[in-house]
């Protein structure tokens, strides 16, 4: 078993919330968490994928007052939306009876859904929390498991699959499941070749700034139907959008946002990736490292910190700018060498925000000053960092 970094923040939130949702994508392990935690706790746990399970709701109250002593595990909880309701009721009561708080773990897969369903419902007495698949601050700190974990991504059963090609089954076996199954379960019905070129089309142009049009013209759909679908992969947790930062700094700016694939190994599997070897001779791979690091740094970020980048018409950037509550700014550089060495554009880019800390992420682990305001760092300790910081 790989140890969560999430467990902590999810214990603290049944001792204080009466309902605490994991969201993340499907296969990153949020059941096996949430059975863990259930373990101490005497809990039931429900499927609602399970036709039994979902026959034991039939009358809801009912079943749900009985255990009232019980924490209640409800799995892919968007199959029985109406429940929400119900919840509000059941936390209601159970506050009059002095029994506020851990009463509730709700798993999802896709955040839109969640957040439709009990926005109006379960305001007040439900937590959200994001579980994505491993990261690096979660495997053994060896350069091997980073790069397995690179190449393989991190969704459980791909990173611990006995060899490469056994993980890159897995991948493309979970990427058939998503087009022809969850994402009908989830959104409005699109055709799953034109969303699997789509998908491919992303993997390709990884880290890139999203062009409608000049995707929508491939796929020989409309600019509209392209953010459409966009957004549902977004929703589903498997694409992120990464926003410009908007700064008034008397220059143009970049106003589109980049796109990046999540999960590296879905990366790899989308474009045949099957090794090391390969990726290393790939196109995409300085930008799948650059979009590893992004994902494993923003999944690090505190509430209610902000990541952007930062890029101008005439080139100067920043990969990844974290805008902290009390308006600090930190700049970072990703490179995948393993020396720290900043463009020139960086340099650039500080000088117009001025940021309060700039790093630079490197492959390796050392970390150093690469200039008197400038520092070189591995992405684990940078991601403990910001973990750090709230």
């Amino acid at each position: 078993m790989v140890p969560r970094i999430l467990r902590g923040a999810v214990l603290d939130a049944l001792e204080r919330q009466a309902a605490v949702a994991i969201v993340g994508p499907r296969q990153s392990g949020k059941t096996t968490l949430a059975r863990q935690i259930g373990k101490d706790r005497r809990a039931i746990y429900l499927d609602l994928e399970d036709r039994d399970d979902r026959n034991r709701l039939d009358e809801p109250v009912l079943f749900l007052d009985s255990v009232a002593d019980r924490l209640v595990i409800l799995d892919e909880i968007h199959r029985a939306p109406e429940l929400f309701q119900t919840l509000r009721g059941v936390i209601d009561r159970g506050r009059e009876q002095g029994k506020g708080v851990g009463r509730f773990l709700i798993l999802g897969s896709a955040s839109i859904d969640l957040l439709r369903q009990s926005g109006e419902s379960l305001a007040g007495r439900i937590t959200y929390l994001d579980l994505g698949p491993f990261s690096v601050g979660e495997v053994e700190a060896t350069l091997a498991n980073r790069e397995r974990l690179w190449l393989r991504g991190g969704f459980p059963m791909s990173y611990l699959a006995p060899d490469d090609e056994a993980s890159l089954s897995w991948r493309k076996d979970f990427i058939r499941t998503y087009l022809e199954r969850d994402v009908p379960a989830f959104g409005p019905r699109v055709p799953a070749a034109t969303l699997e070129r789509l998908w491919t089309m992303l993997a390709h142009r990884q880290g890139t700034l999203l062009n409608a049009s000049a995707l929508a013209h491939a796929l020989e759909v409309s600019p509209q139907s392209v953010t459409r679908y966009v957004d549902l992969l977004v929703d589903l947790l498997l694409v992120r959008r990464l926003p410009p930062m908007h700064a008034n700094v008397g220059k143009r700016l970049v106003k589109s946002p980049k796109v990046y694939i999540r999960d590296s190994g879905i990366v790899h599997a989308l474009l045949g990736i099957p090794s090391l070897t390969a990726l290393a001779g790939h196109p995409v791979v300085g930008r799948s490292w650059e979009g590893s690091a992004i994902e494993t740094l923003v999944s690090a970020l505190p509430w209610p910190a902000f990541a952007s980048f930062y890029r101008t018409q005439a080139g100067a950037e920043i990969d990844l700018v974290i805008e902290y509550p009390s308006r600090e700014l930190w700049a970072i550089e990703i490179k995948r060498s393993l020396s720290a060495k900043p463009g020139r554009g960086f340099h650039v880019a500080c000088e117009d925000i001025r940021p309060a800390r700039r790093f630079v992420v490197h492959a390796g682990d050392d970390r150093y000053p690469v200039s008197a305001t400038i520092e070189g760092i591995g992405l684990s300790e940078l991601a403990r960092e910001i973990r750090g910081s709230a």
